[in-house]
């Protein structure tokens, strides 16, 4: 391989990393807990615009949870960042962690 395509070749890579990094950071959502349903597998959460989901605006909504002990992770009133997708039931966050 000569130098320039090795040079090119880094390059395309570092980019692609740097711009995986900005994808997966923007679906990232940041809310707060505001109830918790273990039973229905549900979470409500107020949150900032949701880019990732077409949301412009901020709201509280109601999502499910793709695994149910997320919700043991977190309590009333905590401050998190999580991420969600639209599927035919609705809303679901696939990941949450508390905030730092």
């Amino acid at each position: 391989m000569k130098p320039i395509t090795r040079m090119t070749a880094a390059l395309a890579l570092a980019l692609g990393l740097t711009l995986s990094a900005v994808a997966a950071q923007s679906a990232s959502i940041s809310g707060e807990v505001r109830k918790i349903d273990a039973g229905a597998g549900k979470i409500t959460l107020k949150h900032g615009p949701a880019k990732s989901l077409g949301m412009d605006e901020a709201m509280t909504m109601v999502y499910r949870v793709t695994d149910p002990a997320l919700l043991k992770q977190v309590k009333v009133g905590d401050k998190v960042t999580f991420e969600a997708e639209e599927a035919a039931a609705g809303y679901t966050v696939t990941k949450m962690q508390k905030a730092k």
